[in-house]
């Protein structure tokens, strides 16, 4: 397993990792995602006993997704030149990354995937409460024969954090949480000259005007706050309607939630 040192993940990226080409840090990402997709059913099972969240989305939904983007990924990282940021992009050295709960294992691949395809290495912290699956993720980046010290899975709690984002070693945070912390995080960080990715807690409104479908904006309503629990950074909390069409609205969703059901993460009835 892989573990934080502050002296093995320089030496990982200035001895190992920043020396291979994009073609090569792309097998290791092509890799890392097959053995994904060899591993969905025992991942979906582990990250519904992770969080909790339904087996059907975590099946359907959260690990084909993850596999998908190490794969997407992998076919970037030989085509850095052409990303944007201009010819011969260099990569910032050791990545310290700190990723929610609602997530998991999504959250991991969002962070990791392009650290590695841009030749960073990493050392990334899973909320306290749902490690699981990231320390599964460390013994697939095992499996896939990933150089030691190129991806670090540290858990722990705030402390841990903390740690991270005051190492010296480390050259950029990317965190995604409150903006509470993220204020922390941002003033920590202010003239020490490391770079930062910050992508802070917040909600949406729904908006419906009287020109709207009504029954297909009653799904939209229930899918915006519904999905994942509601635990999505953008998930429709608020409902701001033409008072025209208020009540017919009203009504329609209500209708609409009394027939909503609630069952266990695998799909049995309580």
């Amino acid at each position: 397993m892989s573990t934080l040192r502050s002296r093995q993940q320089p030496t990982a990226f200035n001895g190992v990792w920043s020396k291979l080409s994009g073609t090569e840090r792309g097998k290791y990402l092509y890799r890392i995602a097959r053995i994904l997709q060899e591993r969905a059913r025992e991942f979906a099972v582990a990250e519904s006993l992770n969080n909790g969240k339904p087996i059907k989305e975590t099946r359907d939904a959260d690990i084909p997704l993850v596999a998908s983007w190490f794969f997407y990924y992998a076919g970037w990282a030989d085509k850095l030149d052409y990303a944007g940021l201009g010819p011969n992009p260099k990569p910032y050295g050791v990545a310290g990354q700190i990723i929610p709960w609602n997530f998991p294992l999504m959250m991991l691949a969002w962070k990791i995937a392009p650290a590695l395809a841009a030749g960073n290495t990493v050392v990334l912290k899973p909320a306290e409460s749902t490690p699981l699956t990231a320390l599964m993720f460390a013994e697939v980046c095992q499996q896939a024969g990933l150089p030691a010290g190129v991806v670090n899975i540290v858990t722990g709690f705030g402390d841990t954090g903390a740690e991270i984002v005051n190492h010296p070693g480390i050259q950029k945070i990317a965190f995604t949480g409150s903006t509470e912390v993220g204020k922390i995080i941002a003033k920590a960080i202010a003239g020490t000259g490391k770079k930062a990715t910050l992508e802070l807690g917040g909600k949406a409104a729904n908006i419906v005007f009287d020109d709207a479908p009504l029954d297909q904006a009653v799904e939209g309503i229930i899918n915006g706050i519904f999905f994942n629990q509601g635990h999505v950074c953008c998930a429709g909390s608020r409902l701001l309607v033409q008072e025209s069409i208020k009540d017919e609205l009203l009504r329609k969703l209500k209708r609409r939630m009394e027939t909503l059901q609630t069952r266990r993460p695998n799909g049995q009835e309580h």
